[in-house]
Formats: structure tokens, sequence, C-alpha cells
């Protein structure tokens, strides 16, 4: 079962710790409103959620893959 990231926008604060965290560049903030994680470029690995303070990135099992 592989994970990717998850934001939930409705309580994102847009802060950019996730854009920072990631070492892929699969995270942007395009209007400065909430984040958005590029599902093709997310490999998984959690750092984002870990660093997340508002603690609104969660990895989802993808039923997909």
């Amino acid at each position: 079962m592989k994970k990717k990231a998850c934001v939930n926008q409705k309580l994102c604060v847009a802060c950019g710790c996730c854009m920072t965290a990631c070492k892929l560049g699969a995270i942007s903030i395009p209007h400065g409103v909430y984040a958005i994680i590029d599902k093709a470029k997310c490999v998984g690995c959690g750092m984002c959620a870990k660093k997340c303070p508002a603690s609104v990135i969660e990895m989802e099992v993808q039923e997909n893959e």
C-alpha cells in the first residue's frame, strides 16, 4: 500500500513549512491560500506532515497504486 500526502485545505494556513520540508518540490502554495500537493511527485515520505505546525497534512493510502 502506497501512501501520499493530503492537505486539509480548509484548515491550511499557507505557512510554507511543508514546501520547505519537501525535497522533491511536490508542494506549492499558488495563491498564498493553501498548499497543494502534486501526487505525481509525492513519494509518501511524510516529511511535510511531520513539519506542518497546523497538523493539517495526513498520509493517505492510495487505492489506485
